[in-house]
């Protein structure tokens, strides 16, 4: 009797430790999720945040384990020093907004073959700016042409008259097809629709960074007092003194606008109760980019080795979905001329052409 009392407790032992392996193998460990940013912060109300928010809203999605590095400064090295610490710390998918990944994604693709990386708005390279997308990269553009076309259509439609003026950071070609798309949409509108808006080389810049806000504030200062009534800042953190200028000058009475990038910006806008200095946003949905990638990852369809381009036909660029500012019936011709631009009835030139600069 006794040895039978044995034989069951050990069966009974063995059956325990495999329903416990059994389970084991069937949790899946959580996908672990990095960022590195870029110059700026995680809540500089472009590029970092609006990428950090896609990784975000993934991780309330689908239960993921989550964490952003900043850099001590923007060279190469530092770059792939905090992707490392992210890979030594078992973050396997790593996101990194920003051309100035490019060489240090080239070095850490190969470096670290077991993760995955998504390079947004550059592709990896030497330095020679030959495109070198690893099987474990994928990188994204976007038509920033089309969202600026979009934000100067809406621009002129809300104001009808008046001048524009343009504050880029650096002149990189991201900044400069949003420049080029804002130029051709106050042009479009003039021609098809009436408007009277007018463009001055003076108020067309590049002031050369992105996290400069006193240059920003000055560069903004200087074209409201030409006349300037609404501004086009895709430039960061010089765009937030921009956007810090304009509001000063909105609660004093003055009736001035700033067009936001990237992000909706809206509330970055905002200076009173219900009133916000942004008129509309040129937006490239960076965020949604993060989270569709991290959705691939985790079904086993990321695509990596590939460059990919989101545009108006994928609904990659666009306004914001809601333009306080905007009236309906701006917000339904901007809509109507998006539908041309997804069939390709309306094209927009990535290309600077006879435009100002």
């Amino acid at each position: 009797m006794k040895k039978v009392l044995v034989i069951a407790v050990v069966l009974l032992s063995m059956t325990g430790l495999l329903f416990a392996a059994g389970a084991r193998e069937e949790t899946p460990a959580r996908l672990r999720v990095g960022m590195v940013t870029d110059a700026g912060t995680i809540d500089d109300k472009s590029f970092n945040q609006g990428t950090w928010e896609g990784i975000v809203r993934a991780s309330n999605d689908f239960d993921l384990d989550i964490r952003y590095l900043r850099p001590a400064g923007e060279t190469e090295a530092e770059y792939v020093r905090e992707i490392g610490n992210l890979y030594d710390a078992g973050y396997r998918l790593v996101v990194t907004p920003g051309f100035k990944f490019e060489t240090a994604i080239y070095i850490v693709q190969e470096r670290y073959p077991q993760a995955k990386f998504v390079l947004l708005d550059g592709y990896p390279h030497t330095g020679d700016w030959n495109p070198v997308v690893g099987d474990n990269t994928v990188s994204i553009f976007y038509a920033e042409h089309e969202s600026g076309f979009l934000a100067g259509l809406a621009t002129a439609l809300e104001l009808e008259t008046g001048a524009v003026g343009f504050i880029g950071g650096m002149e990189i070609p991201p900044v400069q097809k949003f420049n080029w798309g804002f130029q051709q949409g106050i042009t479009y509108a003039n021609a098809n629709y009436g408007t009277n808006m007018t463009m001055d080389s003076r108020n067309f810049v590049y002031q050369g960074s992105f996290d400069n806000v006193a240059a920003g504030q000055q560069l903004a200062a200087s074209m409201y007092d030409r006349g300037v009534k609404a501004i086009f800042a895709a430039a960061g953190g010089v765009g937030v003194g921009a956007i810090n200028e304009a509001k000063a000058r909105a609660a004093t009475g003055q009736n001035v606008w700033i067009v936001g990038v990237d992000v909706d910006q809206y509330d970055e806008g905002i200076y009173a109760a219900g009133k916000s200095i942004i008129l509309t946003s040129a937006m490239k949905e960076i965020g949604n980019s993060a989270y569709d990638m991290i959705k691939a990852e985790l079904e086993g369809t990321f695509p990596g080795g590939q460059i990919l381009t989101f545009d108006a036909s994928n609904y990659g660029i666009g306004i914001p979905d809601e333009n306080p500012n905007l009236s309906a019936e701006v917000e339904a011709k901007v809509a109507e001329v998006f539908r041309k631009l997804q069939t390709g009835e309306q094209v927009v030139s990535d290309e600077r052409g006879n435009l100002i600069r």
